[in-house]
Formats: structure tokens, sequence, C-alpha cells
């Protein structure tokens, strides 16, 4: 598990191969991962926004961005957790991927950056 705390806001990440979903011949190499997002801060804040550097072994890359998380523009309070599960698809069995939240001060009302820590994404049977 790869964690990071940013602004004091904590993010966790454990990644794992979707072997089920993925097709290997057909170049399509699926991950999960689940995410928690910890504020440690003394007052609330809002989840506004996400954006993902997604990258592969073949040397392709794209970002991914948009409003809040899986749907959502999750509000976590001082000392609470917001977790979520997402994936990603991939050319190769083997990449990395890492990112950014926007996050608003509930009592503020002003946006800051909480990074993602970057994260491998290796197909198991790679390592064999």
């Amino acid at each position: 598990m790869e964690s990071l705390t940013t602004e004091g806001v904590e993010v966790r990440v454990r990644c794992a191969y979707e072997d089920e979903f993925s097709k290997p011949s057909q170049g399509e190499f699926i991950f999960s991962y689940d995410i928690e997002i910890k504020n440690v801060n003394h007052f609330p804040i809002q989840l506004i926004s996400r954006k993902w550097f997604v990258f592969d072994s073949k040397g392709n890359h794209y970002e991914v961005e948009g409003n809040g998380v899986i749907g959502q523009q999750p509000i976590i309070n001082e000392n609470e957790m917001h977790r979520y599960q997402s994936g990603s698809s991939l050319t190769s069995p083997i990449g990395r991927m890492r990112g950014y939240y926007v996050m608003l001060n509930m009592e503020t009302e002003e946006q800051f950056k909480v990074y993602i820590p970057e994260f491998d994404l290796i197909a198991p049977f790679v390592l064999n």
C-alpha cells in the first residue's frame, strides 16, 4: 500500500490486477485500486475534482480528470475517512499512476491540492 500526506490529508492506495476482466491476447490489462482519504485537519473538507496521470510500459500515457470521484464530491469531516474503488485499463501488463485531488476547505472556502501517491500497476505473471 502506498501512502502520502499533503495539507493534512492522507491518501492511501492499494491496487490489484483483475485477471478475470483482462484480455492479454487483445492487449487489455485491467487493474483496480482502492483509495482511502483521511482528513487529519481540524476542519471539514470536500473533494471537488481529480486529475490522474496514467502511464504504461509501451510509452503510452493519458490523463483523466473530472469532478469528484465515482460520481461523488464527498465531504470528509475532521479525523474521518472516505473510501472508494475504481480501476484503469492499460495496453501493457506494467504501468504506473499518480495524480491529485482538488479539495475545498469548508470553513475558509479555499481550494488546495492533495497529491495521490504514485503507484505501480503490475500483472503478477510478469514477475514470474
